[in-house]
């Protein structure tokens, strides 16, 4: 009953919020930051998956809320693209893949108007793949947050629609984005950015122009920065890099080295992997349909 009477109250506080004047509210918005931050270290350790699912819809509508009072605020529309993609990733993507479409380019939408804050960059955005990587240039190490969300959410998109022609255009511009994260931060998220650029090696065959090599190489790195402790790594590198080169027993072995993990393996990390977990017991379940 307790959870239960958690939105309203959360949906009354922002509603006070967006009913105060324009200035006010954008000023109350801003100064919101460190508690923000708290909040999203507090989701981070929650190892209750259910708990999250049911909390998350109305966090999102918050963030949303929050953002119409503060529409240019850098932070808030990279934490929307984070929440957005995450709870799409583990709770929608796989159930409802044309909703996880929409989510996921709403997550994109919310980290490009982060990035597009840079003039040089927003004029090239939607522009030829050669102007776009060098306009990557003006961004530094404290962009890396939008670059990333930016960069996985459309990724993610892509993944959900192979025959959609943008996609061709899009992956040059996903690859470059990646690279230009790892350049000013590789240790972001504890390497997340290698795991990503490894699943863009892996998510075709080579025959198509997949690179495995490449794959195994960006997803060790991201093992070796992460020491093995974030799960989700692992799990995509069997979903990706093992299934697309038809290694069976290393699908497998990943996977339950994933189930097989300490609940408490990686405390500031507890929900991404539990949520790892639930999802490499579901691919275990189900390894005979796909080799």
């Amino acid at each position: 009953m307790k959870r239960l009477l958690f939105y309203p109250k959360c949906l009354v506080f922002v509603f006070l919020f967006l009913t105060a004047g324009c200035n006010t509210t954008k000023m109350m918005v801003d100064s919101m930051d460190p508690l923000m931050e708290k909040m999203n270290l507090a989701v981070n350790k929650h190892t209750d998956v259910e708990l999250v699912r049911d909390a998350m819809p109305a966090a999102l509508i918050q963030l949303d809320g929050l953002i119409e009072a503060s529409p240019d605020n850098v932070g808030l529309l990279t934490r929307a693209a984070e929440a957005y993609n995450g709870y799409t990733f583990v709770f929608v993507e796989g159930k409802d893949n044309e909703r996880a479409r929409r989510l996921y380019l709403r997550a994109h939408t919310y980290a490009m108007r982060a990035l597009k804050q840079k003039g040089e960059f927003a004029e090239t955005a939607d522009g030829p793949v050669d102007a776009f990587k060098a306009s990557l240039s003006v961004f530094g190490k404290k962009d890396v947050p939008s670059l990333f969300w930016a960069a996985t959410s459309w990724l993610s998109w892509a993944g959900l629609d192979v025959d959609d022609p943008e996609i061709f255009l899009a992956l040059p511009k996903i690859n470059a984005m990646l690279k230009r994260c790892i350049e000013l931060d590789e240790t972001y998220r504890y390497g997340i950015a290698h795991a990503v650029l490894g699943v863009l090696y892996a998510s075709r065959p080579a025959a198509y122009g997949g690179q495995p090599g490449k794959a195994k190489a960006e997803f060790d790195r991201a093992f070796e920065l992460s020491e093995r402790k974030m799960l989700v790594f692992l799990l995509t590198y069997a979903q990706y890099y093992a299934y697309q080169i038809q290694d069976r027993d290393l699908y497998i072995r990943t996977l339950q080295e994933v189930v097989d993990a300490p609940d408490d393996l990686f405390p500031p990390m507890g929900f991404i992997n539990a949520a790892a977990k639930k999802k490499a017991k579901t691919h275990l379940e189900n390894v005979d349909s796909l080799f």
